[in-house]
């Protein structure tokens, strides 16, 4: 398994344009390794760091391979974005691997780094503390921004939101930040709805043989509707990041 995320990075891990991110399937069959996915971190780098140290545990007991998977909204409203950044650019040591799907908030940092004038709503959807986290405010002039915002964010963060994939396809389980317009094949979803959607997927599901792990709208506990899982559970806010532990043969549990 982890041979072949390798290669499958490396072919596609070219820079994209922006509105054409990877698509990220790596098989019908189902994983022989651990799956961990965890939900919306919005800056909070602690929960992240603690996360991580439950999943290094979790793993070894196993024994087996395991795979991160990470559903996006890695920045914004919380107070350490370029903090989670700067972490989530270093790989994970050991028999753990990650793979981070591209959320909303990451989607609109990485269009305002590009054109600042036209993504300016960014500000206004916790991109002020975004901001704060590389040491600069938002009340500064548009132009003196975009100057100082050159400067202080590295390449690489920049190259890592850039080429952020829009979901994951593991056997009959998609990951992916919101979810999937009821009814459309995989293949013909848009950006915009996985990025973005709530109903009528949280009510309706995928209408697709799949169960989807996604994250995006909040609440204070997982949530589960027809063939898919919630796990954003607002993590800025409650101080709670889940965890949701996919065995091979075993139902989907959570790691407390």
């Amino acid at each position: 398994m982890l041979k072949f995320l390798r290669r499958r990075h490396r072919s596609e891990s070219a820079s994209l344009e922006l509105g054409a991110r990877r698509r990220i399937d790596l098989g019908d069959e189902e994983p022989s390794y651990i799956i961990y996915a965890i939900g919306d971190i919005h800056g909070c780098v602690d929960l992240l760091l603690r996360a991580e140290e439950q999943i290094y545990d979790d793993a070894a007991r196993s024994g087996v391979p395991a795979l991160t998977i990470l559903l996006g909204d890695y920045i914004d409203r919380g107070p350490s974005s370029r903090d989670v950044l700067e972490h989530l650019c270093k790989p994970l040591s050991g028999n753990v691997k990650r793979l981070a799907i591209c959320g909303n908030h990451d989607d609109l940092f990485a269009r305002f780094l590009k054109k600042p004038k036209a993504n300016r709503d960014w500000l206004d959807m916790g991109g002020r503390q975004t901001l704060t986290s590389y040491g600069l405010s938002a009340d500064a002039p548009l132009d003196q921004l975009t100057e100082q915002l050159a400067e202080v964010v590295p390449e690489h963060h920049v190259k890592f939101l850039s080429n952020l994939p829009v979901y994951a396809k593991v056997g009959h389980h998609v990951f992916v930040h919101a979810g999937l317009r009821p009814g459309i094949a995989l293949a013909q979803q848009t950006e915009a709805d996985m990025m973005w959607i709530r109903e009528p997927f949280l009510s309706q599901g995928p209408q697709l043989p799949l169960l989807v792990v996604h994250g995006h709208t909040p609440s204070k506990k997982p949530t589960s509707g027809p063939q898919r899982i919630g796990i954003d559970t607002g993590a800025y806010v409650t101080g709670r990041l889940s965890i949701l532990r996919i065995v091979p043969g075993e139902a989907p549990d959570f790691l407390d």
